[in-house]
């Protein structure tokens, strides 16, 4: 007898469809083709966080994806974040994280837990449940094959340039080699990427996921950046999705004040991809199941795409 998989289908509510009929399921794989033709081969890379990391149903629908993705052809690149897991494991030994400007101040200690956290809880879960899935996942961090290069960021003051806040192990990164990453793609291996960068002397440095992968996605070239987050997406002052967006459009919603807060970091990374030769960067949220098959694979916008012009 057949083991029953953890995702026995017949019996799993949410995967249930029975009530769609083999005929539509049939046109509904049919309407994939026009996209899986013309990405096929592509690179794209995935910045994967918020509730889409923390929720075990969408941690699997992730999984499922990325393998999906890869078996028809794409190269999915993954690079995760962690910011509540690092909390967690912090509060565990009694440290608070204390941040500025929306960065967390790293000491050698708490980099000590970020490096342990990032490259060995997170990145390992993400690993086995792409492998679960029926994929092969290569966990990394930017220590291996030289591919991070980072020196430590200098954070001027908001209000006074000339003052400089001194944040410890957090870097910004000076070069990425992705051999490595290409290497095991070729090869038919989904990375994983944490955003560990190592310096001149060795030193490990923190560095914003979402930076990372949009640096990753502007040197390997890649035909689509898409960032899982905790909203529907960028949003207009009243609230409402907007779904295409050009980068000078992008630049006037900073400007004006509409892009804000922790969007920041995220979006001028996305905007820099954008301009930078990545063909499309989307802000997509992770809180809807199967969120990447849906951006990718058919035909409504999921989220907010950015446009190179």
């Amino acid at each position: 007898m057949a083991a029953s998989t953890p995702h026995d289908q017949a019996h799993d509510p949410i995967h249930d469809l029975s009530h769609v009929t083999p005929r539509d399921q049939a046109e509904i794989l049919a309407q994939a083709l026009p996209y899986i033709r013309k990405y096929h081969g592509k690179t794209l890379v995935i910045k994967y966080g918020g509730n889409a990391m923390t929720d075990e149903a969408l941690k699997q629908d992730f999984a499922e994806d990325v393998v999906l993705l890869k078996l028809v052809g794409l190269n999915p690149i993954v690079v995760h974040g962690g910011g509540p897991q690092i909390d967690e494991a912090l509060s565990r030994l009694g440290k608070k994280g204390t941040f500025i400007q929306g960065m967390r101040v790293t000491d050698a200690e708490t980099m000590g837990v970020v490096e342990w956290v990032l490259a060995g809880e997170v990145q390992q879960e993400i690993v086995g449940l792409i492998n679960a899935a029926g994929g092969k996942a290569v966990g990394l961090t930017g220590r291996d094959g030289g591919m991070i290069r980072a020196h430590k960021l200098r954070m001027p003051d908001r209000d006074d340039p000339k003052k400089e806040h001194d944040i410890g192990h957090v870097g910004e990164i000076t070069s990425i080699d992705p051999s490595v990453v290409q290497a095991l793609q070729d090869d038919q291996f989904i990375p994983v990427i944490s955003p560990i960068g190592f310096g001149e002397s060795n030193e490990s440095y923190n560095i914003n996921a979402d930076l990372v992968a949009a640096k990753l996605a502007t040197v390997l070239k890649a035909e689509k950046l898409l960032l899982l987050t905790n909203t529907p997406g960028v949003l207009d002052k009243n609230g409402k999705l907007l779904t295409n967006l050009s980068a000078r459009e992008i630049d006037e919603l900073f400007a004006d004040g509409t892009i804000s807060g922790g969007m920041l970091p995220k979006i001028s990374g996305a905007l820099d991809a954008a301009k930078s030769g990545v063909n499309a960067v989307h802000i997509i949220d992770g809180r809807v199941p199967h969120a990447l098959l849906l951006e990718i694979l058919t035909d409504p916008p999921y989220g907010t795409k950015i446009r190179s012009h």
